[in-house]
């Protein structure tokens, strides 16, 4: 009986850890890389890398962030994101998506992916 308990148990926990950070507290004046550059190197596990796919941002603070979308060090694209406020970023196969912030205060941030369905 305490075998299968213990199986299941580890199993649940092995769950655990393998699912991806989805909150960001960001520290004042700081630029965090999210997704783009790859294993060891993204804060987040895009489940879409390779793909086309659209990041939802949201602010879940007080403080506003910016969304920052790059191409080979080119910025794409920065969208301010307010308090409260829900953003979804395209991202192309190869951006890199990074979450900026330029107040004196933290900021934070839920993420999220969605694939891109080409109809």
């Amino acid at each position: 009986m305490k075998k299968p308990l213990l199986i299941v148990m580890l199993i649940l926990s092995g769950q655990l850890l393998v699912q991806a950070q989805t909150v960001f507290e960001l520290a004042p004046k700081q630029s965090m890389l999210l997704t783009g550059k790859g294993i060891g190197q993204d804060a987040t596990i895009n489940p879409f890398a390779g793909e086309d796919c659209y990041a939802i941002l949201k602010n879940i603070g007080n403080e506003i962030f910016f969304a920052r979308v790059q191409n080979k060090g080119k910025v794409i694209e920065s969208l301010p994101i307010k308090k409260n406020e829900t953003a979804k970023v395209k991202l192309l196969t190869g951006y890199e998506l990074y979450l900026d912030t330029k107040t004196r205060k933290q900021a934070k941030s839920s993420i999220d992916y969605e694939k891109i369905s080409y109809k």
